[in-house]
């Protein structure tokens, strides 16, 4: 038997169609249904994710110990993914697609590009922070020196990839998730990560300051 879902995502519909078959067939000895096609694609691409998602994620924690030296800068800079998916995830319901494999290559996509944004004002608050500056003063300059760059960034992907995020022609039932996914995200994600996450890492970084002045030894009267 075969059949086509329309309006509705896939693994919805199979796992609907599995429901009422287990209801109302019985199925004699010798016998069983295998769902096999797309759904079996999907089954095999969400393994195959769940494998490479941590791994990936797992690699880019590992890459920035080796840049920052410190696993505590990696996590700072990994604190603007879960905005960034955030808008992925918006988009998906303003535009009442389902998640499916197209969508997950999105997320992963939008994972690289918020921890580049992260990487680019975190270097740059290290480097001003060294010169003696306040973790507040470091933090809120390396944010507005990094904000044009950023949006310029986001806002021309976004131009880039809207005609597929839009598309409905044949073949849009495949990049048009991916695309509203990155368009959504790359909206949403780098404001976020220039309004939020900054003031999150001053919160967890500014201990330093605190730290740094109960050491200094005060003066003698």
């Amino acid at each position: 038997m075969k059949f086509s879902v329309r309006d509705r995502d896939l693994a919805g519909a199979v796992a609907e169609a599995q429901r009422r078959i287990a209801e109302s067939v019985k199925l004699p000895g010798g016998y069983r249904i295998v769902w096999a096609g797309e759904f079996e694609d999907l089954q095999n691409a969400q393994a195959r994710l769940a494998v490479i998602v941590p791994i990936s994620l797992l690699l880019i924690v590992v890459l920035l110990y080796g840049l920052f030296n410190s696993l505590r800068d990696g996590l700072m800079v990994l604190a603007g993914i879960p905005f960034a998916a955030g808008g992925g995830v918006l988009a998906l319901y303003l535009s009442g697609l389902h998640f499916s494999i197209s969508a997950a290559v999105g997320f992963i996509s939008l994972f690289g590009v918020s921890v580049m944004n992260g990487i680019l004002i975190m270097t740059y608050f290290n480097e001003t922070r060294a010169t003696g500056v306040g973790t507040m003063d470091a933090m809120f300059h390396a944010a507005s020196q990094r904000m044009r760059p950023m949006l310029m960034t986001a806002l021309s992907a976004c131009i880039g990839l809207l005609p597929a995020a839009v598309s409905t022609g044949i073949g849009s039932q495949v990049q048009q998730p991916l695309a509203t996914v990155v368009v959504g995200g790359m909206l949403v994600g780098p404001v976020i990560l220039l309004v939020v996450v900054p003031a999150i890492q001053v919160m967890f970084l500014g201990h330093e300051d605190s730290a740094g002045r109960a050491e200094q030894p005060q003066p003698a009267e």
